[in-house]
């Protein structure tokens, strides 16, 4: 019986070991990512040099290689966690929706929301698409979007609250009215607070998939 209890015990903290350092490799992969995050937006990805970003999280040179192999995959990493929260604030705000296009219009405003309050990496996005590799790692956020907004519409459609029409090209309206309207936000060509404009476009989306 005692040694039944002291392997228990044993292997509930190594369980528990493993578990911290789990979390402390989260937290150092977090920091690397943050740190990333601010250069980026200050100085640009590619003027950006990992030895910097290093310096910038308080960490060794050789752990930013033990989570990442080059810089590509950091910024990949940063896309996927930014893809991540912004889905994660379009669910929230779309559960307690029943429609589809009710859905849509929720998720349209805390999309408007969110590109306001993390407005320097939208920014960034913006200005370095035309590098190859900012390119290649927001292909895939970018059909995960489409796809999320394809699929509504088609439920919208079949409940008869959107008109006929190609569900990709009214994704792609959708997409595009949120990218615009948060692209003037940023630069300073809308004079409203992101609590009004989000309402705004969210009622501009639902206007123009009714038309």
């Amino acid at each position: 019986m005692g040694g039944t209890s002291g392997t228990a015990s044993a292997s509930t903290g190594e369980r528990a070991g493993e578990r911290r350092l789990t979390e402390q490799g989260r937290e150092r992969k977090e920091q690397l990512v943050a740190a990333a995050m601010e250069l980026f937006a200050d100085r640009g990805y590619a003027a950006t040099r990992i030895s910097d970003i290093c310096a910038e999280a308080g960490v060794a040179k050789g752990l930013f290689y033990w989570y990442f192999p080059t810089k590509v995959d950091l910024f990949n990493e940063l896309v996927r966690t930014m893809r991540q929260r912004l889905r994660r604030a379009q669910a929230e705000a779309m559960a307690a929706e029943s429609s589809a296009l009710d859905k849509i219009r929720a998720g349209t405003e805390a999309s408007v929301g969110f590109i306001a309050e993390h407005a320097h990496y939208f920014a960034l996005v913006e200005v370095e698409r035309a590098d190859p590799a900012v390119t290649e790692a927001l292909k895939s956020t970018n059909r995960v979007y489409r796809d999320d907004v394809v699929a509504l519409i088609r439920q919208a459609q079949a409940d008869g609250e959107v008109a006929d029409g190609d569900p990709r090209l009214l994704a792609l309206g959708v997409l595009g009215a949120v990218s615009s309207f948060g692209s003037a936000f940023r630069n300073g060509q809308i004079d409203l607070d992101p609590d009004d404009l989000a309402p705004f476009v969210g009622r501009w989306v639902v206007g123009a998939l009714r038309a």
